[in-house]
């Protein structure tokens, strides 16, 4: 509908009719209201003639904020695609100042390591010693002729000694495994440094570790790591405990180490397969269960903890290292970082392990004990109790997480406790990844605890569990 009077479409049929003469023009009347012609019939065609075009006219604009033009398309499309290379670049820029503000923040610990270390050296006087050799170096080097510096084994002698004697020893203890006694099947897993097969062996169902040759070949540390992992193993007896079935000492193509075969890790039994992710793809088992897979757990790593003369410090404990057998017990397994250290003993060694389940005395390089399991064990139970991945609420990434860690200012989201019977248990987690690694409990601490908090929650649930018989353990 048009709105106005007759004057206004007079207007409109003298814009968009035939043009009129001058003389026509100043003929007309200057008053609608003064001429009869204004509502004759005469005036008709004019008007209507005018109307017609308003209409048009009208839906022209409709029809042009409806559909724009291809060329405006182009350009709105364009801004979009600008706008999105803003947002990316500056996701990117975010990122670049984490990494600096972390590197420099590893700097200086480093910085302050090093003065450490010298601090150390003075006190047990080994500072003057150093400085010594240094000057007595500088002075009696010349462009003539040079020290003769004594004989030694180089790196790769050294390791083919003790690859030699290991070998004798798993020879000796029934344990060494010719690479032909085993029959390769389908590969389960594949990291960083090994393949993982399921294998057969005299009838036997195992896990075949094989170390990528590579490994050895790019790594002046590959023996020594292959080494270490076998020897940790072999010493291990304990129901919770992966157990070595035997080994190839044959690096680099034959490095492998054989166990016994468990298809499911906790990782898996918890989140089902896949990549992380906010959405379940499994059901959550009940909570008795839960904790009983916790319980084992903290009793595998008292029994490492509490080895004599040297413990041992696994230094990656995680979900995705600890298996689960066909009645879903556990076994903590991947002893490729583990270390063995005195009671008065320190590690040096930073950031080894998995940056989400890393105690913030390994991010931060500093030195470190048997505690920094302790963290990582809070870090894992935190999640069987939930159910979620640790800080899949948030948008970090690993790098922010560590500093964030590190800093003292990000830990995972707590369960929530409506009924009141997890106070007990979020406080053995809070205090088991306490920023101070002198205030976290030890694991025979946590075992005792987490007896107990079974036992509570167990007497609450009527339904059947798999919990573990504590009459057994205690």
């Amino acid at each position: 509908m048009i709105v106005g009077g007759g004057n206004k479409q007079g207007r409109q049929g003298s814009l968009f009719g035939r043009k009129k003469t001058p003389a026509a023009a100043l003929a007309e009347p200057q008053s609608p209201s003064a001429s009869p012609a204004a509502n004759s019939g005469a005036a008709l065609p004019s008007r209507s003639f005018g109307s017609g075009c308003c209409r048009k006219l009208g839906d022209c604009m409709s029809m042009d904020s409806i559909a724009p033009p291809p060329k405006l398309k182009q350009q709105q499309l364009l801004i979009t695609q600008l706008q999105q290379q803003v947002a990316d670049l500056e996701t990117q820029v975010e990122k670049q100042k984490e990494l600096r503000v972390m590197y420099r923040k590893r700097m200086e610990r480093s910085q302050d390591y090093l003065r450490f270390c010298l601090q150390i050296a003075q006190d047990h006087g080994f500072l003057d010693l150093i400085i010594g050799n240094k000057d007595y170096q500088e002075c009696n080097v010349s462009p003539i002729s040079s020290p003769t510096l004594p004989a030694s084994a180089s790196p790769h002698q050294q390791y083919h000694s003790q690859l030699t004697a290991l070998a004798n020893q798993a020879t000796l203890n029934g344990w060494y495994i010719h690479p032909q006694e085993i029959e390769l099947q389908e590969k389960v897993a594949e990291g960083s440094t090994a393949e993982i097969y399921k294998g057969v062996w005299r009838g036997l169902d195992v896990a075949v570790k094989c170390i990528f040759p590579d490994f050895f070949r790019t790594n002046d540390s590959g023996v020594s790591f292959f080494l270490q992992e076998l020897d940790t193993l072999s010493r291990q007896r304990h129901r919770f405990v992966l157990q070595l079935v035997g080994a190839s000492l044959d690096p680099p193509n034959h490095a492998w180490v054989v166990t016994e075969f468990l298809g499911t890790t906790l990782k898996e039994w918890l989140h089902g397969a896949g990549s992380r992710s906010m959405a379940r793809s499994v059901p959550l088992p009940p909570l008795p269960d839960r904790l009983a897979r916790a319980l084992e757990i903290a009793l595998a790593m008292q029994y490492l903890h509490e080895q004599k003369p040297n413990k041992v410090i696994h230094r990656d404990l995680k979900p995705s290292n600890i298996f689960l057998d066909d009645a879903n017990h556990v076994r903590v397994a991947d002893f490729g970082h583990a270390r063995f250290l005195n009671d008065q003993e320190m590690a040096l060694t930073g950031e080894t392990g998995t940056y989400i389940y890393m105690a913030p005395e390994v991010i931060a390089c500093q030195p470190y004990n048997e505690k920094c399991d302790v963290y990582s064990f809070a870090i894992i139970l935190n999640e069987i109790v939930t159910g979620d991945y640790p800080y899949i609420d948030t948008d970090f990434g690993p790098s922010k997480i560590a500093m964030q860690v590190a800093e003292g200012n990000l830990r995972p989201a707590l369960p929530e406790d409506q009924d009141g019977q997890l106070v007990e248990l979020i406080d053995l987690i809070c205090v088991s990844w306490d920023q101070d690694p002198s205030l976290r409990p030890s694991f025979s601490t946590i075992t005792s605890a987490l007896k107990e908090i079974q036992r509570t929650i167990t007497s609450h649930t009527s339904q059947p569990t798999q919990a573990l018989d504590l009459r057994v353990l205690s």
